[in-house]
């Protein structure tokens, strides 16, 4: 197989130009191979290398291929070689039929960058098929009495061969009747006409046999041969006649089987048998034997197959009318297939890239696919379309080849994938449409850092927790995808650089989960501010921070301590109570502190003993012990009161503390110490006695320097009192209870008025009852405690 040589009509100036459409360029020149029908597959057609006009190994490299007009791979392209190889035996007459020449137009494309190269494959007919009669036996009646020189026609042979290979002459047995006469068609065939030369005499021979031989023009020639049964009837003078030379009629292609095509007529001015006429159809090819029927009575042409306007547009159907005496009268139909809109487009995808970055630049080529109709006019005409809001568009490239190129930059993290539609609409009407589904996966790069889930997260946790406890958890999302999606956790070194970090709490570095490392104490540290990252397994990696704030919760692990009375072992503090006291009387509070916050350090106050119940009682809220009822001379003069002080945690802590309260008549009795502390007295070490003899001698200057004070005041008020007539002066002595307590039990601040009877021998406090209360501001808190605490004798 060579190429075929250009014809003249190709010979003129070669107008090479480039079509600059989404990158691709084609070539106008067409290339023209030949190979005959039947050639071994894989035969050699062509070399393409010298054409494409590059090297062999840029065929690999640009994916080159072979593309025909109907997508079927008659050829194929080694992309090692260049060579053009047959890819499987052609029938040129299942490809063309009786169309001469038999051209199959294909395409070379090639991408990176894409190019198109138009060529022809012209398939040459060699001489495979024997000529056939439709009709093996073929009759024919003839009057007698006929002229010599009347010619009959015969039905031509079919030969799927063209050119010299179809039938080319006819043959007839020798007898001294009939030749052979051929005669041509207007398409070029031949048919052949016996031709009578001596006149019949049905007396003498009715029938002749005769045998119709055909040959067509092969080497060796192949011929096929038929017999004709010649019967001679009696004389007809008159043929048929129709009424019209030539039938046109157009029909559409979408008609129903059995449609009417159309009523031929034909007269005969013949009488009897001799006027009885039969229609038929006259030299026919199988195609219109199949397709078309004439009723041998009515004249009526039905159809009998459907019609394909995109295989046979129209056919031309010889007819004759033959009366009882064989006279033949002869008409032509012509028929013209009309086309209508049933073949939706049809889309061939060549060409498929998934999945893409979501960083590709504009115009990247996702795909390349190729449409077509088979259809005529607007039928034909096609538009291509896909979605609106896609970031893709359509290029039109060679031909009806189109590629699909990305508009702008993908986001995965938007949409990961993308499913196109490809439609496909003719202009017929009704319109037809195709549509085909590809989908685009958009793979991921790094572009997304690490989100938490918040900004700052608080956690809470118990004191005293064990160590490893897990607290808390932060989390991050990474909306990016595989390896670029994978979060790392980690602490960040502290702002203070002297905070032990790394040895309070620790991070799982794959799911984000926080642990204290050992236990912590709320009252130690309260509160613990640190930072936590986050960072993927990206290139390059990315990251993101979260501040975490750790709540160190209370626990109940303080037992109030009791501030006053003190109990450090030294003498006890006795409280004085003058026998007169109303119920209520404040006696002495007690005041108590806890280390624990909230309602751990809420404390309540409970006596537990006393020496006679129902004497005192001590206020639950603020620790005060007052008297419960009146006092009489029976009441014993000593007492001794536990009372226990409870904090409201779970589950409780508590203390307590022993008050010695001593009943006095007015203050005039001398204070003497219970008999217990005067035994633990005796029994103190030596260290105790100093101590106890010299706050006895500061308290007995301080008690001296007081009572020579208010002497000092009573003489003056005496003197006052006796120029104003006043029989009964007064002094007064300010004193302060102040609440000590950070909880606050001890709201108020008494103010006791103590008066010193001038004229009494002996001399003598009396407490009376309290004036208004008076309420200092917090500021001065700490200075009246201080005064408080002095006023007890403790420095």
């Amino acid at each position: 197989m060579e190429r075929r040589e250009k014809s003249p009509q190709q010979i003129r100036q070669v107008l090479i130009f480039f079509v600059c459409l989404g990158g691709s360029l084609v070539c106008s020149e067409n290339w023209r191979f030949s190979v005959a029908e039947e050639t071994e597959t894989g035969s050699f057609i062509a070399n393409v290398v010298k054409d494409v006009g590059s090297g062999v190994e840029d065929l690999a490299a640009r994916r080159a291929r072979v593309i025909f007009d109907d997508y079927k791979p008659y050829l194929w392209l080694d992309q090692q070689t260049g060579n053009l190889l047959l890819n499987e035996q052609l029938d040129r007459e299942a490809l063309c039929d009786f169309t001469e020449p038999c051209v199959l137009h294909f395409q070379v494309l090639l991408e990176n960058p894409l190019q198109f190269f138009r060529a022809e494959l012209w398939v040459r007919d060699i001489n495979d098929h024997t000529p056939t009669f439709l009709d093996k036996d073929i009759l024919l009646k003839i009057q007698e009495g006929t002229a010599p020189g009347t010619s009959f026609q015969m039905e031509s042979a079919q030969d799927l061969d063209v050119g010299k290979n179809g039938v080319q002459n006819y043959t007839l047995s020798p007898n001294p009747h009939f030749h052979l006469k051929l005669e041509d068609t207007d398409k070029g065939r031949k048919y052949p006409e016996l031709v009578l030369v001596q006149s019949l005499d049905r007396e003498k021979e009715p029938e002749l046999r005769l045998t119709l031989t055909a040959l067509d023009g092969g080497s060796p020639p192949r011929s096929g041969t038929a017999v004709v049964r010649v019967l001679v009837l009696d004389i007809n003078d008159n043929a048929p006649e129709f009424q019209s030379p030539l039938y046109e009629v157009q029909i559409p292609e979408n008609s129903p089987l059995d449609s009417l095509v159309v009523k031929v007529s034909a007269t005969d001015l013949d009488t009897g048998i001799n006027g009885e006429l039969s229609y038929s159809f006259s030299h026919i090819s199988r195609d219109i034997r199949k397709t078309f029927e004439i009723h041998p009575v009515s004249g009526e042409v039905h159809l009998k197959a459907l019609l394909d306007f995109e295989l046979i547009q129209s056919y031309m159907i010889n007819i004759q009318a033959i009366d009882g005496g064989s006279l033949t009268g002869k008409s032509t139909i012509l028929i013209r297939v009309l086309d209508v809109n049933d073949n939706p487009p049809e889309i061939v995808i060549t060409s498929l890239t998934s999945p893409i970055p979501e960083n590709s630049s504009p115009e990247m080529v996702v795909a390349v696919f190729g449409v077509r109709d088979q259809d005529s006019e607007d039928n034909g005409k096609m538009v291509c379309s896909i979605q609106d809001n896609l970031p893709f568009l359509l290029k039109p490239t060679f031909k009806n080849f189109y590629t699909l190129v990305t508009e702008r930059p993908l986001d995965r993290e938007t949409r990961t994938e993308y499913n196109i539609t490809i439609t496909v609409t003719d202009l017929g009407t009704p319109r037809l449409k195709t549509e085909h589904n590809i989908t685009v996966l958009v793979s991921d790069v790094n572009d997304n850092a690490p989100a938490f889930t918040q900004t700052s997260y608080t956690l809470f946790v118990r004191e005293n927790n064990s160590p490893a406890l897990h607290i808390g958890s932060v989390s991050a999302t990474d909306r990016d995808a595989g390896a670029n999606a994978q979060v790392t956790y980690s602490l960040l070194p502290p702002q203070d650089p002297q905070l032990p970090l790394a040895s309070l709490v620790s991070i799982n570095a794959d799911n984000g989960q926080l642990f204290a490392l050992r236990a912590l104490d709320y009252e130690a540290l309260r509160v613990l501010e640190f930072g936590v990252g986050a960072v993927d397994r990206g290139s390059p990696a990315l990251s993101s921070r979260a501040l975490v704030r750790v709540l160190v919760l209370d626990a109940n692990d303080n037992s109030p301590f009791v501030l006053y009375p003190l109990q450090n072992g030294s003498a006890p503090c006795t409280e004085l109570v003058p026998r007169a006291a109303e119920p209520g009387y404040l006696v002495s509070k007690v005041v108590a502190v806890d280390g624990d916050s909230g309602q751990n350090a809420w404390l309540s106050y409970q006596l537990l003993k006393a020496t006679e119940p129902g004497l005192f009682s001590v206020w639950a809220h603020n620790g005060e012990v007052r008297t419960a009822r009146l006092l009489s001379e029976r009441d014993a003069a000593k007492h001794r009161l536990l009372v226990l002080v409870k904090d409201n945690g779970e589950p409780p802590l508590s203390a307590s503390v022993t008050l010695h309260v001593l009943l006095v008549d007015g203050f005039s009795q001398p204070y003497l110490p219970l008999p217990e502390a005067a035994a633990d007295a005796a029994q103190a070490d030596p260290l105790t006695v100093y101590l106890v003899i010299a706050l006895a001698s500061v308290s007995s200057l301080f008690l001296f320097s007081v009572l020579a004070f208010v002497a000092v005041k009573l003489c003056r008020r005496n003197r006052a009192a006796w120029m104003s007539g006043s029989s009964v002066p007064e002094g007064h002595f300010p004193g302060h209870l102040v609440d000590v307590s950070s909880t606050g039990t001890l709201s108020q601040n008494y103010q006791y008025e103590v008066c010193l009877g001038g004229g009494a021998g002996t001399r003598e406090f009396k407490f009376l009852k309290p004036v208004i209360p008076n309420f200092p501001p917090l500021n001065t808190e700490r200075e009246e405690s201080h005064i408080f605490l002095n006023g007890f004798g403790f420095n």
